[in-house]
């Protein structure tokens, strides 16, 4: 059982630099995530790992299938569009989730024509859903970058996230933190998609970012708790996923979103705060 579990990586370098990605990729994404379901935006990371299509696209025309060139445009528009949509919903009767919902809609068209018009339908594929079997040095290096970059910001921000996420009315009060906080959250929001983009494409990202954070609520009561669950989540979710894709001769990227998504379905039935089948037990009476 062990040799079936480990022999795909210890055979295959293939499989252990993508084992090694996704370690990266979960140790960072997955604590975002939590911080964007307390906050109640968790569509809006499904916009804004469309909102970076358009970047990557003009980088693909640009240099080909560079990571580099893709993901400084996957950044670029993805901040450009975060900014975009904050700037009309400060100046305009629209509120921020309308304004992203345009750009990203927008962004999202532009792209899918950018890459139709110059590359071929494979090549969409591979933006549109990654890779994460074939990443290379540079790819392993960006997502480290990355994963280092977020955890240090969410460890020097740490407090005023927290606050915003309980009473953010509170910590405009008594800090103007309020602002920076929320543009280098949403910044963080990009970097890690644009990370996710380069393993598992742009329309998969957000899995491995929301589907952890969603199931630790099951488990775990407080912030403390809920991040090292969603990372552990995701974890298991991008291991099992990786043997799942080897063994089953399935797509990496789909088969990793997929197990996240079983994991939660699991927590949603059997998780201990507030699991389907714990409401479903009798209550206890209390005894005198």
């Amino acid at each position: 059982m062990i040799d079936l579990l480990t022999a795909p990586f210890v055979e295959f370098a293939f499989m252990r630099r993508a084992l090694a990605g996704c370690v990266a990729l979960s140790a960072s994404a997955a604590p975002v995530g939590v911080f964007l379901t307390l906050r109640r935006m968790s569509l809006m990371s499904e916009a804004m790992s469309h909102a970076i299509l358009p970047g990557a696209a003009v980088g693909f025309l640009v240099a080909g299938l560079s990571l580099p060139a893709m993901t400084l445009g996957g950044l670029v528009a993805g901040l450009a569009v975060a900014m975009l949509s904050g700037a009309v919903a400060r100046s305009t009767v629209l509120r921020e989730d309308a304004s992203l919902g345009a750009f990203y809609l927008l962004a999202l068209a532009a792209g899918v024509l950018l890459i139709s018009a110059r590359g071929s339908s494979i090549d969409l594929l591979h933006i549109l859903f990654g890779t994460v079997l074939a990443l290379d040095d540079a790819a392993l290096m960006l997502l480290g970058g990355i994963a280092t970059v977020t955890l240090f910001a969410l460890a020097l921000a740490y407090r005023p996230l927290v606050l915003e996420c309980v009473d953010p009315l509170f910590l405009r009060s008594v800090s103007r933190a309020s602002a920076p906080v929320h543009f280098a959250f949403l910044g963080l929001v990009v970097l890690n998609l644009v990370g996710g983009f380069a393993a598992l494409g742009t329309l998969l990202a957000v899995g491995l970012m929301l589907l952890p954070a969603v199931s630790a609520r099951f488990w775990a009561a407080d912030v403390t708790g809920l991040i090292p669950v969603a990372i552990a989540l995701a974890l298991a979710s991008s291991t099992a996923g990786l043997l799942v894709s080897y063994y089953g001769d399935l797509p990496s990227g789909p088969a990793i979103v997929l197990t996240a998504g079983a994991l939660y379905l699991a927590s949603m039935l059997v998780g201990s705060r507030g699991g389907l089948l714990w409401r479903l037990m009798p209550a206890r009476h209390l005894e005198a």
